[in-house]
C-alpha cells in the first residue's frame, strides 16, 4: 500500500524556521518524483517544491525560492522541506506527494499518492 506520512508542522513566528518531513512506504521510492504542495483556506493547492526521482533536479515556486530547501533521501525513503524566513503567507496545510515518473509535475492530480498533510501556521 502506497503511503506518505508528513510531520513537523506547527506554529512559528514570522522570520522563524520549520523542517517538514515525509516518510514513504509501500513503493520503490527511488522511482518516484516527489514534491511538497500546500493549500491555504479557500485556495487551490499550490506546488511549493519538487525533486526528481534521482534527487538531482529541484524546482521551487517563486514565492519560496531562497527560503525553502527540498531534499530527497532515497536510502531512507524520506523527503524533507527546510523552511526558513517564514512569513504569514506561508500558512497552509502542507502535503507531500509522489508520482511514478522521473520528473516533477505541476498539479496535485498528476501525482499517484499524497499524504494527509501537516498544518503550518506563521503568526505572531
Amino acid at each position: 500500500q502506497l503511503q506518505l506520512v508528513e510531520s513537523g508542522g506547527g506554529l512559528v513566528q514570522p522570520g522563524g524556521s520549520l523542517r517538514l518531513s515525509c516518510a514513504a512506504s509501500g513503493f520503490t521510492f527511488d522511482f518516484y518524483a516527489v514534491g511538497w504542495f500546500r493549500q491555504a483556506p479557500g485556495k487551490e493547492p499550490e506546488r511549493v517544491s519538487c525533486v526528481s526521482s534521482s534527487g538531482r533536479t529541484t524546482e521551487y515556486a517563486d514565492s519560496v525560492k531562497g527560503r525553502f530547501t527540498i531534499f530527497k533521501n532515497n536510502a531512507e525513503n524520506t523527503l524533507t522541506l527546510q523552511m526558513s524566513s517564514l512569513i504569514p503567507e506561508d500558512t497552509a496545510v502542507y502535503y507531500c506527494a509522489a508520482r511514478n515518473w522521473l520528473m516533477c509535475a505541476k498539479t496535485l492530480s498528476e501525482y499517484d499518492v499524497w499524504g494527509q498533510g501537516t498544518q503550518v501556521t506563521v503568526s505572531s
